[in-house]
């Protein structure tokens, strides 16, 4: 099966595309974070992710949702959507065209997480998959114990008369740290784009702890999440007594609360780590493996070392065809 990256994954043989930045006729969109989302003619997603990019504005395009597990014809290829533990509803694309089985990964997490499906690894002979945190160095603490870390600054934070600020993606990370916070003895508030984001969650069936949406100009006392883009509102700047925190996987890298302009930084990902990474590698058995964004370069490299076939896909983006 011929692989081209031409700003996104493009399969010529089953005329699919998988994740590209510009419009294409057809297209698998693997989640609903703005940098993989297009207004695609025919959009081939999850329920979950139609549902996110409805309510982000996506409308100009014909969804066809796919349940995870179930096959889809398309044309003479197959299609199956297996769940890739990143946000709710984001999918892992399983594509078998003239008996090849090519796996794309989408971004993935395998470490349960509180707020999005379990993900689900299929055997594939070909495998296209995300390397955001490739490097050794990217190994993540225990979610559990963050999330403690978390809530203690925000207790702490409290105590101490002042307003804790928890600045998240408003899609996905935003939902993970607000299920975290579960039990919490102090309100929650959430920045409108989380507050919309939290509902649709709820609507999908995933528990999470009461919280509210923040008017400003409204007394905080509670924690507030909200994306670190806030910072340049005036209702922000207006809040006296802030206490800021980052919440991303780059937090495990020295002086990262300089980097983000914080008080605190917490090494809470929605991706794989490093060692996940290798053991995604492992559960698919694949003998051909393509690694995009992040440290592809260095993580293939890692994978040849180990007698792996592996290339970084670039632009124009290298091909291989199986027979």
């Amino acid at each position: 099966m011929q692989v081209l990256y031409q700003r996104g994954i493009h399969l010529p043989g089953p005329s699919l595309w998988l994740d590209p930045h510009d419009r294409q006729p057809v297209a698998v969109v693997s989640h609903a974070h703005a940098d993989h989302v297009q207004r695609h003619d025919h959009v081939l997603t999850s329920v979950a992710t139609a549902a996110m990019m409805r309510l982000r504005g996506v409308t100009r395009c014909r969804f066809h949702t796919l349940q995870f597990g179930r096959p889809e014809d398309l044309g003479d290829a197959r299609v199956t959507l297996y769940p890739a533990g990143h946000i709710l509803g984001s999918a892992q694309a399983l594509v078998e065209w003239q008996g090849t089985r090519l796996l794309y990964s989408g971004d993935f997490k395998l470490r349960p997480g509180l707020s999005a499906e379990p993900v689900e690894v299929p055997k594939a002979d070909v495998v296209i998959m995300e390397t955001t945190f490739g490097r050794p160095r990217y190994r993540f603490p225990e979610a559990r114990e963050v999330m403690e870390d978390m809530r203690r600054f925000c207790r702490t934070t409290l105590n101490q008369g002042c307003v804790p600020v928890l600045f998240c993606y408003s899609l996905g990370k935003g939902q993970e740290v607000l299920a975290g916070l579960e039990g919490a003895d102090f309100p929650i508030y959430l920045h409108s784009k989380h507050w919309e984001m939290a509902s649709l969650y709820r609507d999908f069936g995933v528990k999470l702890p009461p919280f509210q949406k923040y008017q400003p100009g409204q007394r905080l006392d509670g924690v507030l999440l909200c994306a670190a883009g806030c910072r340049k509102s005036q209702w922000f700047n207006n809040l006296v007594g802030v206490r800021t925190a980052y919440v991303s996987g780059w937090a495990i890298d020295s002086g990262a609360c300089y980097r983000f302009g914080t008080h605190a930084a917490f090494p809470l990902s929605d991706h794989a780590d490093y060692d996940d990474l290798l053991e995604y590698v492992r559960l698919t058995e694949a003998k051909s493996i393509y690694t995009v964004h992040g440290f592809a370069d260095q993580f293939s490299a890692d994978l040849r070392r180990k007698g792996l076939w592996s290339e970084p896909l670039r632009e124009p983006g290298p091909q291989l065809t199986l027979f």
